[in-house]
């Protein structure tokens, strides 16, 4: 029997959804200490980075992309400076939420769908964006976070993301 070959959007979607994992991977075993782990004092922790990388999930695909949802809105406030800590449960918790929430919609949006555009406000002016454009962004945010975190992890000799 014949395989159907994947689209090129497919398998970006079935590479971000394995690079997702991998994070998720190399924070479970994080111990409390560890989340306070940083390069420098002025820069921010594991923690905080992993709780950016999961509120801006949730602001660009819910709120952005005008998606309403109660749990995406609360994780919308994990990237405020004053949200509290969180252990590597909630972290990965965040990340296996937010992720669903994104993976439900690559799978269902067409084309079209993708084309559809929403305002944005950056810097006092308001600009239209796509779903594509959101879709990218929010995965080469997950990526460049996410090296982040890899690096301070590694720089310590923890687990990284093991590409």
């Amino acid at each position: 029997m014949q395989q159907h070959p994947q689209s090129t959007l497919e398998v970006f979607y079935e590479n971000w959804r394995g690079y997702h994992e991998k994070l998720r991977n190399c924070i479970a075993p994080v111990t409390h200490e560890q989340i306070f782990l940083q390069p420098a004092e002025h820069l921010w922790t594991v923690g905080q980075i992993v709780q950016h990388i999961i509120s801006v999930r949730a602001g660009w695909f819910s709120g952005t992309l005008q998606d309403a949802d109660e749990a995406m809105q609360a994780y919308m406030e994990w990237g405020q400076s004053d949200s509290p800590e969180r252990n590597a449960a909630e972290l990965v918790r965040g990340l296996d939420d937010t992720w669903a929430f994104i993976d439900a919609r690559l799978q269902r949006w067409t084309p079209i769908d993708c084309a559809k555009t929403f305002p944005d406000e950056w810097d006092g002016q308001t600009y239209e964006v796509s779903r594509s454009w959101v879709i990218y962004h929010v995965m080469e945010h997950d990526l460049h976070h996410g090296g982040e975190v890899s690096l301070i992890l590694g720089m310590n000799d923890l687990r990284t993301i093991d590409l």
